[in-house]
C-alpha cells in the first residue's frame, strides 16, 4: 500500500493523506466517483461502469444503495445487476459496517 496526497478529489477534500488499495481509498465512503467506476471496470462490469458515473454514485451513495436502487435506479439488465449487487455492493456495505461498528 503506498500513502499518497490525494489533492482535488471530486468530492472536495484536498490534501487528505490515504492509504491506496488500486489507487482507491480502502473505506468505500473515502470514494470519488471515479473510484466507484473503476472498481466495476476492474471487477469485469465495464459496460455497467458507465451507469454509476451517469448517476454520479460516489461512494457513500454505493454504500446507500438497496437491492432495488441497483436493479431498477442505474437501469442496468438485470443479470449483470443482481452481480453488481449481491457480489459487490452487498458486502462492500457489510465490510464498512463491520469495519466502522467498533
Amino acid at each position: 500500500m503506498l500513502s499518497v496526497d490525494m489533492e482535488n478529489k471530486e468530492n472536495g477534500s484536498v490534501g487528505v493523506k490515504n492509504s491506496l488499495e488500486n489507487g482507491r481509498p480502502p473505506d468505500p465512503a473515502d470514494w470519488a466517483v471515479m473510484d466507484v467506476v473503476d472498481y466495476f471496470r476492474t471487477a469485469g462490469f465495464e459496460e455497467q461502469a458507465s451507469a454509476f458515473q451517469e448517476q454520479e454514485i460516489d461512494g457513500k451513495s454505493l454504500l446507500l444503495m438497496t437491492r432495488n436502487d441497483v436493479l431498477t435506479g442505474l437501469q442496468l439488465k438485470l443479470g449483470p445487476a443482481l452481480k453488481i449487487y449481491e457480489y459487490h455492493v452487498k458486502p462492500l456495505q457489510t465490510k464498512h459496517l463491520k469495519n466502522n461498528s467498533s
